[in-house]
């Protein structure tokens, strides 16, 4: 078979775009041929496999003249927001990845298109290519742009609906796209997330000095829960500072934020270590030097750190965000994983500023349950695989 996949942003810098590629690697050891879109700069480097053919679409140029548009208004590297985009980027937008599409279509002749973000990019492909077999997936970002963002909303809702099927990760995720697009229930597949077992598992690397070491892995970030992470830490048993660390791995989504989560650190009892922005190879190493991952993010779906981490042994705390728990059970057989309530939320990713210490005391309790409990329980994870996932999306083709 022979697939395209699109995404507007760059394939290899957040957990979509991870999961793009590594759902073309799987693709590729299955025997099909491929041809990627996605948007980069001119600097930028893409570890796609070698015949994978590529067409970028190129921003910071004349004819796209603003930085990459990310599906978060935070992203690991500079970007433009969709809701600062005027008509004229957004039209710009629109054609260039329209040509882009119709150029690889042209040359490649694909099968089917496998379009990542249910929004403006999928919305335009779909319109531009009404007789082409397309597929969209949830990434969940796009459904917080839905709620947040106004640009061509309607639009945007009207091509979703025209999708020839829809992925999604979880139930909860379905129940919200059905809502937030008008979509047929029918056209929509929960597939769930895959991770490289190749390169994620238990190296062995732990020390056994008396030191927990915590990690967390994502944009470093408000939304991502990490203000709320350093002060949980702060609450920790005064007498056993000096015996933990956390590591911080991502980077910087909004450059002012950042700075204020690194002043926040400095205050912090326990050693905070910024690690920046981690290759997979790096981020693997890093989960199987630590005993704890945390993630008290506001908004995801199934974040794929999570499995990643727990594939490296470590133990997991996470917010037990909609639709979570459940994957978790069904698909992850004794996985060592705290669940901590959310917040109260007052929108899709934004929380009740008066509900957050008790968010950071409900957080420290769970650290320090992991801390004590001095087994961890290896999860089993044989269910979860990027060809599992792969063999879904071509299954009824």
């Amino acid at each position: 078979m022979r697939i395209l996949s699109i995404s507007a942003q760059k394939p290899d810098s957040t957990g979509s775009g991870i999961y793009m590629t590594e759902l073309i690697k799987a693709l590729s050891k299955m025997g099909h041929e491929q041809a990627a879109i996605a948007g980069i700069s001119k600097n930028d480097s893409v570890s796609l496999p070698p015949e994978v053919e590529f067409f970028p679409v190129y921003f910071d140029t004349n004819k796209l003249p603003f930085h990459v548009v990310g599906m978060s208004d935070e992203m690991p590297y500079e970007s433009t927001r969709y809701r600062d985009m005027d008509e004229d980027m957004t039209e710009r937008f629109m054609r260039t990845f329209a040509e882009t599409a119709a150029h690889a279509i042209e040359e490649f002749r694909p099968d089917i298109v496998l379009c990542h973000h249910l929004y403006l990019m999928t919305a335009t492909i779909r319109h531009a290519f009404p007789d082409i077999r397309i597929y969209g997936f949830c990434h969940n970002t796009d459904l917080r742009q839905m709620t947040k963002t106004d640009l061509k909303r309607d639009f945007i809702a009207e091509n979703i609906r025209k999708l020839d099927r829809i992925f999604v990760a979880q139930s909860d995720q379905k129940k919200k796209v059905v809502e937030t697009y008008g979509v047929d229930p029918g056209l929509i597949e929960e597939i769930g997330t895959g991770y490289n077992s190749d390169l994620f598992y238990d190296r062995g690397l732990r020390r056994r000095d008396g030191v927990t070491r915590f990690v967390f892995a994502g944009k470093i970030a408000e939304k991502k829960g990490v203000k709320c992470l350093l002060k949980a830490m702060e609450r920790l048993e005064s007498e056993t500072q000096g015996l933990r660390e956390l590591y911080l791995a991502g980077g910087a989504g909004d450059r002012k934020e950042y700075e204020e989560i690194r002043h926040l650190a400095e205050g912090c009892p326990v050693k905070t270590v910024f690690m920046g922005k981690l290759s997979q190879e790096e981020l693997s190493e890093l989960y199987c030097k630590c005993d704890i991952f945390v993630l008290p993010s506001y908004f995801d779906s199934i974040p794929l750190t999570v499995v990643e981490a727990l594939a490296c042994g470590c133990k997991v705390v996470v917010s037990e965000l909609p639709g979570l728990r459940d994957w978790a059970e069904k698909n992850i057989k004794n996985a060592d994983i705290r669940f901590v309530a959310m917040p109260e939320m007052k929108n899709a990713d934004e929380p009740d500023k008066e509900s957050l210490p008790d968010f950071e005391r409900r957080i420290e309790e769970a650290l320090l349950a992991c801390e004590k409990d001095k087994m961890t329980r290896k999860a089993d994870l044989s269910n979860i695989s990027w060809r599992g996932i792969a063999a879904r999306v071509c299954s009824g083709i």
